[in-house]
């Protein structure tokens, strides 16, 4: 079988590198991204080489539309001379429309129905969708697919990265502690809350002068304000890097509700949600005493400093984290069964 991966974000080429290596013992694979930073520099870190088509449009409406018009003609020569037997993408738009109007069935994942104009252009076009059990399937319905063609699997996306992550190599106990800090994402269509993330970053370079600050930025404009502002009192990634050897070195971290926050937290480090959009895993690992969710600079600052000092509380996250990941299910058996229906 001929397996097409149309992969967008850091973390679909995170998980989707896992199935790819597994399904490429027995299946061609071809894979497909777009020119986005953010997935290009994570390749050289990966196993995966997927061909770049298209472009991701940035933050404006009209230059996204634009974008996925192009990308969507781009694929269509592309898949129409590759004839893949099945997609598989995380409701990838222009992906969904190529393959319903080629005729090839699309098994699609997704942990996001907040992302409402995704689910609205992919949801509709989609054979079967993979999802969290923790998701209910109504919060999916509501796009345009049945509850029939909708599978839940015992697992959250991010435990299954970090499953897959080698053996972490364990910070040096004479070093700095190290808070680092994850800007929200700031170009999704999704996207509407006023940031406030600068507050946030100010208190903890006001209250933890002697611990590093690193602050992993997402674009450049927010590298650059972010460095405006603060300076030399941060330290700021503004390049993607090895997600499994810098949180290998965190002991604490401060996210904005995305992947990167869920990966932290199931790691067991001491993690703080800020300022992030609702979501149903975020609600579910807030609830699991996995992560705590906070918008209160002032709040946020106390966290840290038990993320940092009480020993207590970083063994019971650890303890908590390890419990959970344990019971997740592998959604590769999942998706293989799913295969075998179509």
């Amino acid at each position: 079988m001929k397996i097409w991966f149309d992969i967008l974000t850091p973390k679909q080429y995170l998980f989707f590198e896992y199935f790819i290596q597994k399904l490429r013992k027995q299946h061609k694979i071809v894979s497909t991204t777009r020119k986005y930073e953010q997935v290009n520099g994570i390749r050289k870190f990966g196993s995966i080489n997927p061909i770049i088509i298209g472009n991701h449009g940035g933050k404006n409406k009209v230059d996204k539309l634009l974008a996925s018009l192009k990308r969507s003609k781009l694929l269509t020569e592309k898949i129409e001379k590759n004839k893949p037997d099945l997609l598989i993408s995380f409701c990838s738009p222009e992906a969904s429309r190529v393959a319903f109007g080629l005729g090839i069935p699309h098994i699609s994942f997704s942990d996001s129905p907040h992302a409402k104009a995704v689910m609205k252009l992919s949801l509709p076009y989609v054979t079967k969708l993979l999802t969290p059990w923790i998701i209910p399937k109504k919060d999916f319905q509501e796009f345009g697919i049945n509850s029939r063609d909708i599978i839940q699997y015992r697992a959250i996306d991010a435990g299954v990265i970090i499953k897959n992550y080698k053996k972490m190599r364990g910070k040096k106990s004479n070093t700095k502690k190290i808070i680092l800090i994850r800007p929200e994402e700031s170009e999704a269509a999704y996207i509407n809350k006023e940031s406030k993330t600068i507050k946030i970053i100010g208190e903890i370079v006001k209250k933890f002068p002697d611990e590093k600050k690193i602050v992993l930025s997402r674009y450049k404009d927010q590298s650059n304000e972010i460095k405006k502002i603060f300076g030399k009192n941060v330290n700021i990634l503004s390049k993607p890097v090895n997600g499994k050897d810098l949180l290998g070195n965190v002991d604490c971290f401060v996210g904005s509700g995305g992947t990167m926050t869920a990966e932290a937290g199931l790691l067991g480090i001491p993690t703080i949600s800020m300022n992030a959009v609702p979501n149903r895993i975020e609600d579910y690992l807030v609830k699991s005493k996995i992560i705590i969710r906070s918008e209160s600079p002032n709040r946020i600052s106390k966290e840290v400093f038990q993320s940092l000092n009480n020993i207590r509380i970083i063994k019971k996250r650890k303890q908590n984290a390890r419990k959970l990941v344990t019971s997740f299910e592998d959604p590769y058996q999942i998706l293989l069964k799913t295969i075998r229906t179509l």
